[in-house]
């Protein structure tokens, strides 16, 4: 059976916050009238509103048991009625008559046949493209609710998702075992197999994610693909199954192993693993395509670093011709004091000459010097290059490589190069022009520093063969990077393109996106919605000018006079010092328990078949898991210090029962619970997020892992999302060399909680031109720290409009002007592009990596910039013009840099190394830290509440603002280390107290 917790179906959570009471069980004066016109007794009356306001809530009428006492208590207040009043309806008539009447004002209809036949069609239709039953009876329950009719039992409900979804999905295993046919069968189920000279099978290779992109990694890839290839064409066999499910079959098989995999029906054992393959033949690509892409960098970085290394050796040669040039100089001056005649002169400068080297010496050192003169790392490229070259010609020759646009000159320079690639001379031809009048145009694509390194004046009509072939594979990773080229038959690095959605399908969605992100539905209404913002920005800035005095303008540049921070108020110090001091002593693992108990964040865990789990102590075993990894120790190392549970129960759990989406849903039933505690109200109202990384180092044997410049270190970025009442409601890791601000708006459409910011604050990293327009496409007013806000460009919404005090902020008149006809042009790119994201098509991360400064080819990176430079223009010209958002800004990024603290503090186990080299399972470790310390946070907030009621009770004086300057990271009084007793896994707590009726905070401020 599905738990009831994984679904949607409306029950009474745990925890009913007086939030919860006030907005949907408080009648109101017509509902009160309406049930005393039906009603003649108080009891009576008591039932049918109690029963009214639980319909509103619940679509159904939930037996006597159910509904909480605090709810009945609450409903028994607002009707004024006295302690000893119970609800009864009376005889069991008269409730039939009760609930047809509540029914019929609600506009409900009780049919039971007939919602299971609309129950049945739904989770039928939904099983082609979603799994888990909990998913099937989310859907049938919308389909329901649309219909107005009554919802049936839960244990109805699953059921029939449970046998219909085997109908469904036995009918799609036997359809992938038909198509694979008898052959394809016998090499699937060869894979679960073990060969005698291997210690593993192939199934269990299948699983395994490419390692750091060294030369020898790379052959040991292409063999892979190679071998995986041949197992079969798993695109033929997977012909017609929705991807969704295809990915999801693929996690269900990732998650076990050969024996487990042997229990299961032939035809599903199979077709699980086909999935498997397939993924695993898509992902070998992207391996495959990243690796050559780090590769290229790395050279890249090496051959700049060369250059600079070059340059300061070059510095004694430049103060050594700069000395010769000045002797030379003064021997030649006509009016100098040893003047002499002009042979005489002549005859001392080249004595100069000579004594420093000779001519022949002295034009050594100038065109050494001139070589590497300005930033031309290129003509080193190809001394790095020269070892993968072989390699690298392999590599492109296992992937099937397109262009995405009709410019493909990048890929006729490869194929040039690889057909004179046998061939070793310092010279070849130049590849065939793609416009006849001009010979060069084959590599149009390079810039003018590489065209100089590859061409040569004295060989026309020829490049270098060396320069030309590193700049092939420099120019093949960039645009692999930017999604002009594509990988046929991978994900990461496939036609990002073909995955958008059509106009036609588009315009099916385009009045409810718009509704929903507060945008206007047409081209122009879009244009005057982006240029009045513009244009009201740069007016109230000007208006304000006079009277800002953190502001001045030097010579065009902006300049901000800092501010001296204001501090603690004594009474907030004096208060977190009566609060630390009496904070009840706390257990990490304790801390897990007792919020398992109280919130049910566990019921989110489970088998990837999505069924119930079998496991003995589901709580327990679900709480030692997310303890341990959360402090980031292994399975083998928690068993040492953790009596009664062994490692591999431990692995076994984590492997098979937690994933990163379960991870996401049970942060989300963290969030929502402590977002209704009445103490939160103190330190924000979930309105802005903000977001940053700190880097976590890791294993190095991954592609992952990288050197950070920032950080230092080897590593990857573990990315938050903290909201504004400090705790953290989504979490990523990523690569140090991403960009940061590729990744942003993707964890806010990620984030599953009931606490939706729509104010985004980052630092310099969390930002771009395309990254403005994507958040302003989604409805989020992105507003980060930006420390270089004087380097950037400040951009005119209209150049017949002047800013007497201003106007040199945006320079030159004419120039940095918005060009609003190419933004209304591409209005439906726009359109396409967020409607695709929003209806999971396409990921924003993934757009993002692929609109880069240099996606030459990209109308619709022009059009993302475009609009992006007005965006983040108001956003500049707002934190100029506003004290106050610059302190909310300081504020959030603050509290996220508080909160990297407070989960590396957590992250104790293995000197805080991931100690792992699968990226899936590093993501996973930080999502368990993630969940880890917002039970932490979450408990800290309940004993904080507790401890300020106490010094209420004691004549403590305490306000909101002092509350507010407290943070629930509070972490003297938690015990970390030492033997973990998991006797506290079997103790039930008492129920928690979420309310702070103590404490007025009507009055708080959250804007200032």
């Amino acid at each position: 059976m599905t738990s009831i917790e994984r679904t949607a179906y409306p029950q009474f959570k745990r925890l009913t916050s007086a939030r919860m009471l006030h907005v949907s069980f408080t009648p109101n004066a017509d509902e009160i009238s309406w049930a005393r016109e039906r009603i003649s007794t108080p009891e009576a009356l008591f039932a049918v509103v109690l029963a009214l306001k639980c319909y509103q809530k619940m679509a159904r009428f939930p037996r006597a048991h159910e509904i909480p006492d605090v709810v009945v208590d609450h409903v028994r207040r607002c009707l004024d009625l006295g302690p000893d009043v119970e609800p009864d309806h009376g005889a069991g008539r008269t409730t039939r008559w009760h609930r047809k009447q509540i029914r019929a004002r609600q506009g409900v209809t009780n049919d039971p046949p007939r919602a299971r036949t609309i129950a049945a069609e739904a989770i039928r239709e939904a099983a082609r493209v979603k799994n888990h039953p909990s998913d099937l009876i989310n859907v049938a329950l919308d389909r329901l609710v649309e219909a107005s009719l009554e919802l049936p039992g839960f244990t109805t409900l699953d059921e029939m998702a449970t046998r219909i979804r085997a109908e469904v999905n036995s009918e799609i295993f036997a359809g992938i075992c038909e198509r694979a046919g008898e052959e394809g069968q016998a090499r699937l189920q060869a894979l679960l197999s073990v060969a005698e000279q291997d210690t593993f099978s192939m199934f269990n290779r299948l699983k395994k994610p490419a390692q750091r992109a060294s030369w020898s990694r790379f052959k040991a890839q292409a063999a892979y693909m190679a071998e995986v290839d041949a197992i079969g064409d798993t695109d033929t066999w997977l012909e017609g199954v929705a991807p969704t499910k295809v990915a999801d079959f693929a996690g269900e098989a990732d998650s076990l192993d050969a024996a487990a995999m042997g229990d299961y029906a032939p035809f599903k054992r199979l077709a699980l693993v086909a999935c498997l393959v397939h993924t695993a033949r898509m992902r070998s690509r992207d391996d495959l395509a990243e690796m050559l892409c780090k590769r290229v960098a790395a050279n890249t970085k090496k051959a700049k670093a060369e250059l600079e290394e070059i340059r300061e050796r070059q510095r004694v040669v430049n103060e050594r011709l700069i000395g010769t040039y000045r002797g030379v100089l003064e021997h030649l001056d006509p009016d100098g004091p040893d003047a002499g005649g002009e042979t005489e002169r002549a005859q001392r400068a080249a004595q100069i000459v000579e004594a420093a080297g000779g001519f022949a010496a002295q034009l050594a050192d100038i065109e050494e010097v001139s070589a590497f003169h300005g930033d031309n790392y290129e003509v080193l490229v190809h001394r790095f290059f020269k070892k993968d070259r072989a390699v690298m010609f392999d590599l492109v020759g296992h992937l099937e490589l397109k262009a995405t646009s009709s410019d493909d000159s990048v890929l006729a320079a490869l194929e040039h190069a690889r057909e004179y690639a046998g061939k070793r001379r310092d010279f070849i031809p130049l590849p065939p022009p793609v416009e006849e009048e001009d010979p060069e145009s084959g590599i149009g694509f390079a810039s003018g520093n590489w065209r100089r390194v590859v061409c040569d004046r004295r060989r026309p009509g020829m490049v270098e063969q060396r320069h030309f072939e590193a700049m092939v594979f420099c120019y093949l990773a960039e645009e692999l990077r930017t999604g002009d080229i594509a990988v046929i038959g991978s994900n990461e690095y496939a036609d990002w393109s073909a995955h958008l959605l059509t106009w036609e399908e588009c315009e099916q969605h385009l009045a409810a996106f718009c509704a929903e992100v507060g945008l206007p539905e047409t081209a122009e209404g879009f244009v005057a919605h982006l240029k009045h913002r513009h244009l009201d920005a740069s007016m109230e800035l000007e208006s304000g000018y006079e009277d800002n005095a953190d502001l001045f303008i030097d010579d065009g540049v902006p300049r901000l006079k800092k501010r001296r921070s204001p501090g603690s108020p004594k009474a907030a110090e004096k208060l977190f010092e009566a609060i630390e001091a009496r904070m009840p002593e706390r257990s990490l693992l304790g801390i897990v328990a007792r919020t398992a108990y109280w919130l049910g964040w566990h019921h989110c865990f489970g088998p990837a078949s999505g069924s119930d789990p079998k496991i003995r102590d589901v709580l327990g075993r679900y709480s030692l898991a997310v303890f341990t990894g959360g402090i980031n120790i292994g399975p083998t190392e928690a068993a040492r210090h953790i009596a009664g549970i062994t490692a591999r129960e431990l692995s076994m759990v984590r492997n098979r029962h937690i994933d990163l989406t379960k991870l996401n849903a049970a942060i989300a039933v963290v969030v929502n619970a402590f977002n209704d505690l009445d103490v939160v109200k103190a330190w924000g109202d979930g309105t802005s997020v903000a977001a940053d990384g700190t880097q976590v180092e890791t294993y190095i044997d991954n592609l992952l892992a990288e050197t950070s410049i920032r950080y230092g270190g080897v590593g990857g970025i573990a990315y938050h999302y903290v909201s504004d009442t400090y705790v953290a409601l989504f979490s990523r890791f990523i690569p140090c060399g991403v960009w940061e601000a590729v990744h942003l708006i993707e964890g806010l459409l990620e984030n599953t909680s009931d606490v939706k910011p729509s104010t985004v604050h980052a630092d310099t990293q969390g930002q771009s031109a395309p990254v403005f327009t994507l958040a302003t496409l989604f409805g989020f007013d992105l507003m980060p720290r930006i420390r270089n806000f004087a380097d950037l460009t400040f951009f005119r919404a209209s150049d017949k409009v002047l800013y007497p005090s201003t106007d040199e902020l945006y320079g030159e008149r004419g120039r940095n002007v918005i060009d609003w006809r190419l933004i209304e042009r591409h209005w439906r790119d726009l359109i396409q592009v967020a409607i695709s994201i929003s209806q999971g098509r396409l990921s924003s991360a993934t757009l993002m990596r692929r609109l880069r400064s240099n996606s030459r080819k990209n109308r619709i990176y022009k059009v993302f910039r475009e609009v992006g430079r007005s965006v983040r223009t108001v956003a500049l010209l707002r934190f100029l013009s506003d004290p106050q958002l610059r302190a909310r800004i300081t504020a959030a990024t603050n509290k996220v840099e508080s909160y990297n603290g407070f989960s590396a503090w957590l992250r104790f186990g293995n000197n805080g190394v991931l100690a792992d080299n699968d990226p899936v399972e590093q993501e996973k470790l930080i999502k368990l830290n993630t969940l880890l310390a917002n039970l932490v946070i979450f408990h800290n907030a309940l004993d904080i509440a507790e401890v300020v009621r106490g010094l209420v009770a004691e004549g403590w004086t305490i306000t909101a603002e002092e509350l507010a300057a407290l943070s629930p990271y509070l972490r003297t009084h938690i015990s970390r280390f030492g033997a973990y007793a998991t006797d506290v896994l079997g103790i039930e707590p008492e129920a928690f107290n979420p309310a702070l009726d103590e404490i007025d905070f009507t009055i708080m401020n959250l804007a200032a």
